[in-house]
């Protein structure tokens, strides 16, 4: 190729690829955007992590831990302690102490129990509270309520906690109570300390902490103890077993795994049915033997006995087909079985040759010529 030639296809290369790019560059654009990860390490399963960074940054002594480890973790009498799990989960020793803590003066934040199952109300759902609070120990269901701190916008809150009854007799420090009766949230003064009950604790998650709505309510939620002991907020990480977890999240992995492992087994497996083959009919294989002695003698290099026996037999035939042949030797033999079958006496008197083959070529050659003269005949 001359060089005119040349730079004349470098020349379009480059036009090409101009074009291209600016064809690229004039339809589309950078755009930044931002995308929000899941969460990850702790604030994964801890739904109060960022409750706990924000009292640290407020200076603040907070912890935050998975059981309430009362014999490990003392708790002094103006600490606030935040249970974020159910607590009927709770021992009743560990409800007892909880409580002994809030009569000394303790500040004790809890949830309302679980609802079970879609209903008018539970009846004795809530008898682990009313043991100790002036509450009564019937559930009602959900219902929001409306919260709007200044300046911000209306939030509908505890929507997804059941609500509760007080007794009589109950004289709350702050009460929170819905259109159509039940409480979704309340202070009660206890001995020394304040316990307040929510329906949920939702306003306290990791999440929930961007609206500053949620984050004004938190902070008149951990009033009492604001600034004159510990919080620690515990929570529980309820963690699916490992079987459900990869049934969830690694059925994408896990399917064609099993496929593929299906598919090599089907190709490992040999047939279906017992493990020991069945038993050998008895039979006469006489031809077996022979092949295999022949075999035997090939692999041991003795060329000259299996082409020896073949020629005896082509011999043998001839000697019944034409006993004058059979009876001649050398050329004239030869030329006799050249007329016969038509093939050249030179190969003829060759292939009849007694003596052995040199090689494994040469026996191959001389033993097909003799197979091809016995069908001849």
């Amino acid at each position: 190729m001359s060089r005119a030639r040349q730079a004349v296809t470098w020349g379009a290369a480059a036009l090409l690829l101009g074009a291209l790019l600016a064809w690229f560059f004039t339809r589309y654009q950078r755009v930044v955007s931002v995308e929000t990860l899941p969460p990850a390490g702790e604030a994964a399963y801890n739904p109060l992590y960022a409750l706990r960074l924000v009292l640290q940054a407020e200076g603040l002594h907070a912890q935050s831990r998975q059981h309430l480890q009362l014999d490990t973790v003392p708790l002094a009498r103006h600490d606030t302690v935040v249970v974020y799990s159910d607590p009927r989960t709770l021992s009743p020793q560990e409800r007892d102490r909880l409580f002994a803590f809030a009569k000394d003066g303790g500040h004790l934040v809890l949830r309302m129990p679980a609802w079970g199952s879609p209903g008018k109300d539970k009846r004795n759902d809530n008898a682990v509270l009313a043991a100790y609070l002036p509450v009564q120990p019937r559930l009602l269901w959900h219902e929001c309520v409306h919260l709007q701190v200044p300046g911000q916008s209306l939030h509908k809150e505890f929507c997804d906690g059941p609500r509760f009854l007080l007794r009589d007799d109950a004289q709350p420090l702050a009460a929170w109570r819905t259109a159509s009766n039940g409480y979704v949230y309340a202070r009660f003064a206890h001995g020394s300390g304040t316990v307040d009950l929510l329906a949920d604790m939702a306003m306290l998650r990791n999440t929930a902490l961007r609206e500053r709505t949620h984050a004004v309510f938190v902070r008149q939620l951990l009033a009492p103890g604001w600034g004159h002991g510990t919080v620690h907020l515990v929570y529980a990480a309820h963690m699916p077993p490992l079987w459900r977890w990869l049934l969830a999240r690694g059925w994408m992995a896990l399917l064609p795994a099993a496929l593929a492992l299906l598919a090599w087994l089907w190709l490992r497996a040999q047939r279906f049915g017992p493990w020991l083959p069945s038993p050998q009919l008895p039979r006469r294989a006489l031809m077996e033997h022979v092949e295999a002695s022949g075999q035997l003698l090939l692999r041991h290099g003795q060329l000259g006995r299996l082409h020896g026996a073949l020629r005896d037999a082509v011999l043998a035939r001839l000697r019944r087909r034409d006993p004058l042949a059979a009876a001649l030797d050398g050329d004239t033999r030869a030329q006799l079985l050249a007329r016969r079958t038509g093939l050249a006496a030179a190969a003829l008197r060759a292939t009849l040759d007694s003596r052995p083959p040199l090689h494994l070529a040469e026996f191959r050659q001389r033993i097909s010529r003799l197979i091809d003269l016995r069908n001849r005949l």
